[in-house]
């Protein structure tokens, strides 16, 4: 891999996470990512992307608006060719996986 696309794909990286920490669960006003519901960002060489989340419970009532959103958001980024959305409950999410930021805002620490 050409080192200039290792970096691109690294500042494509960086410009997702804070597209990401845009988007907040309308019942909860800490964003996705650093709620924990991203758990991968993968970005290949003609650089799509693929990002594999989770959301906080199953029946999530907005969970299509969620993904949509992330997909949409990501997808207009700069650079991206494509942008996929995997929806995942394993391993399933609980507080612990919360940023110490998001704990702190949510009075968990």
């Amino acid at each position: 891999m050409r080192n200039d696309v290792f970096q691109d794909k690294i500042q494509i990286e960086e410009i997702i996470i804070s597209v990401l920490k845009s988007i907040y669960d309308p019942e909860i006003p800490v964003n996705i990512y650093e709620l924990g519901l991203i758990y991968n960002i993968e970005v290949d060489d003609e650089f799509n992307v693929v990002i594999e989340m989770t959301l906080t419970a199953p029946n999530c009532p907005v969970a299509d608006n969620i993904l949509n959103e992330v997909k949409d958001k990501v997808s207009f980024i700069s650079g991206v060719k494509s942008a996929k959305v995997n929806l995942t409950f394993d391993p399933p999410w609980d507080q612990s996986m919360m940023s110490e930021e998001a704990q702190l805002e949510l009075g968990y620490l």
